[in-house]
């Protein structure tokens, strides 16, 4: 989630950041047991890495070493897990049912060196979100080729599991595509939206950054979650299988 004072020219050298938020509220513990913690917290993790890895990635490829140099381009989900927003969090959410909004650790951009600040802001925003899609495209072909077997009891069936975190990887990376595609700051899709604006309308726009996490508890909190995210994350799930 990129930190820069309202109206900045992104011409200009200065740092901002990209990061996965999400919004969790589930089921409480009396419907979930350690090991389904587990397998949902490993899912997460899994894919928030894939999503922070993609920012590093982009924004390596596009002049700016900074990511790389901290180690950020990298499946090891150790430096991309931040311990409140990605764990504490969303085993709080997970065992209350509480409306949370996690985080991943952000993965730092210095725009100096970008070859083109404004498009390559954009393109690093938008990495992220996109690695999600392709993420759950890959989980559903993989669901898709997945022999899954009838579970017969006393009988070891290694398939239905599988199909079981395949299916939570579609449905999560595309929730967390469609979530971080809002166009509220920090959120990628904010992100995006203030590199595609005209600079003074960008300037406009970046004032509301400091009230972002107020307004993202006030879309979770309201029908403004089920008006905006639900409908997008609905229509991609209808075209790809998730059991």
């Amino acid at each position: 989630m990129p930190f820069s004072r309202a109206g900045h020219n992104l011409a200009e050298p200065f740092f901002f950041s990209d990061s996965a938020i999400f919004a969790f509220q589930v089921h409480p513990l009396s419907d979930i047991n350690v090991a389904q913690i587990f397998i949902d917290l490993s899912v997460l993790l899994f894919s928030l890495t894939i999503h922070e890895m993609a920012h590093a990635w982009t924004a390596d490829r596009a002049g700016d070493p900074t990511a790389r140099l901290l180690g950020r381009v990298s499946l090891n989900p150790l430096v991309h897990a931040d311990p409140i927003g990605t764990i504490l969090f969303p085993l709080i959410a997970m065992v209350s049912g509480a409306p949370l909004i996690g985080w991943a650790k952000p993965v730092p951009v210095n725009t100096r060196y970008l070859r083109s600040p404004r498009r390559d802001y954009v393109l690093i925003a938008a990495a992220g979100p996109a690695s999600n899609l392709v993420l759950a495209v890959a989980a559903a072909i993989g669901l898709m080729l997945l022999p899954v077997s009838p579970q017969t009891l006393g009988e070891a069936n290694v398939s239905v599991p599988i199909a079981r975190i395949l299916s939570q990887l579609v449905q999560l990376n595309v929730l967390l595509a469609v979530f971080n595609m809002v166009p509220i700051p920090p959120l990628d899709g904010g992100n995006v939206l203030a590199g595609l604006l005209p600079r003074a309308a960008a300037s406009v726009f970046n004032q509301i950054r400091p009230y972002g996490f107020v307004l993202l508890y006030a879309l979770i909190l309201s029908n403004g979650f089920r008006l905006i995210v639900v409908p997008p994350y609905e229509f991609i799930l209808s075209w790809l299988p998730t059991h």
